[in-house]
């Protein structure tokens, strides 16, 4: 039976990404199922406070900015400092969220200590290579990642394709592990007509949203220049709107200066942008889930997306947001354009995703994550 969990991750609130979010929910939901919760992870260098409750106990290792991506961390090699820590006080399980310096040596350590282990795979590594000219590298990456998660007696993965494509890899033990969306943050009733009329937009503009990492891997100039062609094709008025940052920010802001960038936005202002956008349009290609699929539901904006990850799990294309086989990239501009004249049809769209948001808690998820690692320490 599981009463102490020792949860290592190289990415957490302050810092502002998906799997941060994600593992901040999972604490928090974890202490209040009155888990006894160790968590390791670099001492945080970003300033943002998120208004952290947890009741966590917070082991801080130390980071280094990782290169060209300066907002998150790589946690140095603890090995010795964690098998210290978890001889003197051991965990019922430990679970290694990432696949850094930290969370390679917290794998060492729990397997010396024979303390059972979970991994959870968050984030598709080996498919960024294409996207940072490093191809050549994928199959070395993915040796590496193979050897984190081969020690692990189960491997968490959030989306049921990516557990068949990981096993072809030869991954072993993987175990789906779904995502919830807060549904009282990210809510229609936070739309915003001041918010829009900043952007330029009144009542009947077309308002289309991306939010994310501004990063390569992301694809962002697909819908750049779809909704560059909708401008002067169809609508002079219409507005794109971007929240987030990154690598990329600075070169598609010159390259597309009629969008408008916002930088990052939190909490309370980041459910206003997602509920007074129109149509959240997102073509990455390389999601392992894609968090803000879900909260663009539960913000009553309607989804356009591939179909795959959170696409696939949660859209039934054209009755709660529209998804296209993914790659397809004409079929996805012309898809926006169309929903970009179709207000209302937006609008049905958006109302629909809302009430799929609101059948996937949290409270839920963590049940089921439970049920796994109690699991795993009774073995």
């Amino acid at each position: 039976m599981l009463n102490r969990l020792a949860l290592v991750t190289e990415t957490f609130p302050p810092e502002v990404n998906g799997v941060a979010m994600t593992l901040n929910r999972l604490a928090q939901q974890l202490c209040q199922q009155g888990i006894d919760l160790q968590l390791v992870h670099p001492r945080p260098r970003a300033t943002h406070d998120w208004g952290l409750k947890g009741e966590w106990e917070s082991v801080y290792v130390y980071g280094f900015p990782i290169p060209g991506y300066p907002e998150a961390q790589i946690g140095m090699p603890s090995r010795g400092k964690l098998i210290r820590l978890w001889s003197q006080q051991r965990p019922d399980v430990v679970h290694v969220a990432t696949e850094g310096l930290l969370g390679r040596s917290a794998v060492q350590a729990a397997t010396q200590l024979r303390i059972p282990l979970v991994t959870s795979f968050h984030t598709n590594f080996h498919e960024y290579t294409r996207h940072y000219h490093v191809a050549w590298m994928k199959s070395l990456v993915i040796r590496y990642l193979r050897g984190i998660h081969g020690k692990a007696l189960v491997n968490l993965v959030p989306d049921p394709d990516l557990i068949g494509e990981l096993h072809r890899l030869g991954f072993r033990g993987g175990e789906y592990f779904g995502r919830g969306v807060d549904t009282e943050l990210f809510h229609p009733n936070h739309r915003s007509a001041e918010l829009r009329a900043s952007w330029g937009a009144g009542h009947e503009t077309t308002v289309f949203l991306h939010v994310s990492r501004v990063a390569a891997e992301k694809n962002m100039p697909l819908v750049l220049d779809a909704y560059r062609k909708y401008q002067q094709e169809q609508d002079p008025d219409a507005k794109f709107v971007v929240v987030g940052d990154g690598p990329e920010r600075a070169s598609l802001q010159k390259h597309y200066p009629e969008v408008i960038f916002t930088g990052m936005k939190f909490d309370s202002e980041l459910a206003a942008h997602y509920a007074s956008a129109d149509l959240f349009c997102f073509a990455s290609e390389t999601e392992t889930f894609g968090n803000v699929i879900t909260e663009a539901m539960a913000s009553g904006c309607a989804v356009l997306t591939y179909d795959y990850a959170a696409g696939r799990q949660h859209i039934k294309s054209d009755q709660n947001g529209v998804t296209l086989p993914l790659g397809h990239s004409e079929a996805f501009q012309q898809a926006m354009l169309e929903l970009g004249q179709n207000r209302s049809r937006c609008r049905r769209l958006g109302a629909a995703g809302r009430v799929t948001a609101e059948g996937i808690p949290w409270g839920k998820v963590v049940r089921d994550y439970l049920l796994v690692v109690n699991r795993v320490a009774d073995r």
